[in-house]
């Protein structure tokens, strides 16, 4: 096994893969306030943008996502697409009829402008500010102007990703034609944000997290960064899965009564090994607290009045065993929307991993939504 990376972004002089990059006219404005002054976004594309700009569907990744949706693995993309099996030709996404848009979220880490980035010839770390799902938005903004796209034909997301379709959907209504809000929330619970501190807390904690300035370090801070990755993937997951899958079965020959493992703590390790290798810790928390902050209710007068503003047909889809994005808040946004049916329910053991994995169900709700 090679050594654990400082970090795991995508620097420049690595390979680009299938990446291409626009940069910001100017400085972003941020909501919390101050700015960046100027922003790159990394993205990818599938399909041919058509002469009226109207076949453009903008899909948006989760926390540990980034814009390699579909493909395979390759030099510059350490895993294979994400949502591989619903985009391309003849996919519920087809790429024969539209045109795929696919960013790394402002602040990420694998090619957009996040902590990792240089700013002045050395690394944002400690400095970079605070990013909030709308500022997100407004950058992705600039990527469809860039891309001479007035309106997308739909924005698609689960998770965070559910997150920044639902602030593109109220924020810029009419640049919104439809919207897929999978496995989200209007607004991030106590609950949520409960489970997100010790996961923020295990990568500040970190020896070698060195106040978010480690790039030039030897070390960096994946102890902490595997350690939010271990509670976080246990979210993603359902309890009865883990029962059924792993039980209370050993780890191979170990014993835990012998300081060995239990599997399911294997699994988790080996879940923790694989993302320091492709992420970033600063990156990781910087998104981590722009969940946290969502709220599409905030100033502008609560949530209901909020979610009154979309224009957009919406298609709102939960996962009856997701248990850190629970099926109540997806029905308060799609009862908040004016013309939006109940959610689609979509039924598996895998909780909220469920949008990642079901690809049969999620392809009907994104068939519905595109008609």
């Amino acid at each position: 096994m090679t050594a654990d990376p400082v970090t795991g972004a995508w620097r420049i002089g690595d390979p680009p893969g299938r990446r291409q990059f626009v940069t910001g006219p100017g400085a972003l404005a941020l909501e919390a306030g101050g700015v960046l002054p100027s922003f790159t976004l990394a993205y990818e594309t599938w399909g041919t943008l058509n002469s009226s700009a109207s076949n453009a569907i903008l899909v948006e990744h989760a926390l540990t996502g980034d814009s390699h949706a579909a493909g395979p693995l390759e030099p510059g993309h350490p895993n294979a697409g994400w949502w591989d099996a619903l985009i391309g030709p003849g996919k519920a996404i087809d790429t024969d009829e539209y045109f795929v848009v696919v960013p790394n979220v402002l602040g990420g880490c694998q090619g957009s402008t996040g902590p990792s980035s240089d700013f002045d010839g050395r690394p944002w770390g400690s400095r970079f500010p605070v990013v909030t799902v709308r500022d997100q938005v407004a950058s992705e903004a600039v990527l469809a102007d860039h891309l001479g796209i007035d309106r997308w034909a739909a924005v698609v997301g689960g998770s965070m990703g559910g997150m920044r379709a639902l602030e593109w959907a109220v924020s810029l209504p009419g640049r919104v034609a439809s919207v897929l809000v999978l496995a989200s929330t209007a607004r991030a619970s106590a609950e949520q944000i409960s489970w997100a501190a010790p996961q923020l807390h295990a990568i500040r904690s970190d020896p070698h997290f060195h106040g978010g300035d480690y790039y030039s370090a030897a070390a960096g801070p994946v102890a902490g960064l595997g350690i939010a990755r271990r509670i976080a993937h246990v979210t993603y997951r359902s309890e009865p899965e883990l029962a059924q899958r792993f039980g209370r079965a050993y780890q191979g020959e170990e014993d835990p009564l012998r300081g060995g493992r239990f599997a399911v703590e294997s699994y988790l390790d080996h879940h923790a090994d694989k993302l320091v290798r492709r992420f970033d810790a600063n990156s990781y928390l910087v998104l981590t607290e722009s969940m946290n902050t969502h709220d599409v209710g905030r100033d502008r007068g609560g949530v209901a009045a909020a979610l009154s503003r979309v224009t957009a047909r919406a298609v709102i889809g939960g996962v009856d065993s997701d248990r850190l994005y629970p099926l109540y808040q997806s029905a308060e946004i799609a009862s908040g929307i004016p013309g939006t049916a109940e959610p689609s329910v979509v039924s598996s053991p895998y909780g909220h991993d469920s949008f990642l994995i079901e690809s049969g169900q999620i392809a009907s709700l994104v068939k519905a939504l595109l008609g």
